[in-house]
Formats: structure tokens, sequence, C-alpha cells
């Protein structure tokens, strides 16, 4: 071990979203971005499994995400510190609407979401030496209808490009939204409550060790 960062995290995203969660509520962090390669597969494959449920998913990709970062950092000799990491998606019924390939697809997606109730999830864990937990957020969203016009005009915005569902609720899709039950923090990405308390528990997890 090479030392350790003094009351600090590392992030595994490369979400500014989640780094603007995170310093929300005053949570010290380090960037553990993946390096990517040219022919360089992604570190974690974010397939769906056959028949696997939406929060099945979105959590199993989340600890697959820590377990990664996990990884890294120790192949870099970088100083030990708790990973963070955390997956997004959207599901409408038990379909998982992930993040669209294209823009055509992102007009699909929000068509299909028009004047719809769907969830999104949101699953973050924590990960440090051999102690792992996760957490997930479940909020329902219900989307006006849409107009085609509505919908071609954000795609061609942009902002729903490499987001879960096709839209970002901190921007421009907050004209969509008629009602939010669940987190909102969770639906940008990050779910604080869930973030806090995963931080809390690995404290008392610490605490308890060192005790003995």
């Amino acid at each position: 071990m090479t030392g350790s960062l003094e009351r600090g995290i590392y992030l595994a995203s490369r979400s500014p979203r989640r780094r603007d969660l995170l310093s929300q509520i005053g949570v010290r962090y380090h960037l553990l971005l993946f390096r990517t390669r040219p022919g360089e597969g992604p570190d974690v494959d974010e397939t769906p499994l056959a028949g696997e449920s939406p929060g099945a998913y979105v959590e199993r990709v989340a600890r697959a995400k820590a377990e990664s970062g996990w990884q890294r950092m120790m192949q870099r000799n970088l100083p030990q510190a708790p990973v963070l990491a955390a997956d997004t998606t959207v599901a409408l019924g038990t379909s998982i609407l992930g993040k669209p390939a294209d823009r055509q697809q992102a007009a699909a997606i929000l068509a299909a979401l028009s004047g719809q109730t769907h969830q999104v999830l949101s699953a973050v864990a924590l990960k440090q030496a051999d102690w792992l937990e996760s957490s997930l957020s479940v909020s329902d969203v219900r989307f006006k209808p849409l107009t085609e016009q509505e919908i071609q005009q954000y795609v061609a915005s942009g902002e729903g490009d490499d987001k879960a569902g096709a839209y970002a609720i901190q921007g421009r899709a907050a004209l969509f939204v008629m009602h939010l039950s669940g987190s909102y923090s969770g639906v940008m990405g990050l779910p604080l409550y869930e973030t806090g308390q995963l931080i809390e528990r690995l404290h008392t997890s610490r605490a308890g060790r060192y005790s003995h």
C-alpha cells in the first residue's frame, strides 16, 4: 500500500453530473478514469443478461464498475481509497432502455416514453478491499405526451446523447416531466441518500474492524 487519500474516495465515472452531485454533499473525491485505447473494449460489459430484471441489471453493472475501478487502482499502484461507481438505466415495464446508439434510436425511445410513466433505476456501489456493498434507487417519472416536433427538437439539441432513456432531467427535458416520485439526484445519475448511506456503512465497518 502506497498511502491513502485522506478521507477521500475515487469516483470511477466520467459523468460530470456525478462529480457535481458528490461535491454538493461535500464528499472529497479523485477521478479514477478508465483509459480507452483504440480497439480496446469497455472495462465492464453492460449488456443485459437474458431475463434479467432492470433492478438486478443496474446493480450488477454498478458493482462490476466498482470492482473494475478497484483493480485499475491496484494495477496503477495508486494510493488506496474506497472506489465509488454507479449505473443508471431507464425501464418501461420490464424493458430496459439504455443509452441510445444514435439519434434515431433516441427519438424512438422518447416516443415510447411519451405520455407514459417509466422508471429510472440508479445503483451505486462502494468497494474497499474485500468490502463491497451496493444500493438501488428506483424513481417513477411521468412524461407529458410529446409531439413529433418536440422529440425532434430535443434530439437535435444533443442533450440526450449518451444518456439512459435519451434524456437529461436537469436540462431541457425538465419540460417533459409531469410528475416525479423518488430521487431527483437518482434520476440525474447518483442517488445521494443511498450514496451517503453506503459511505456511512463503510465508516461503521472500518470502525468495527479497528475496535477488535
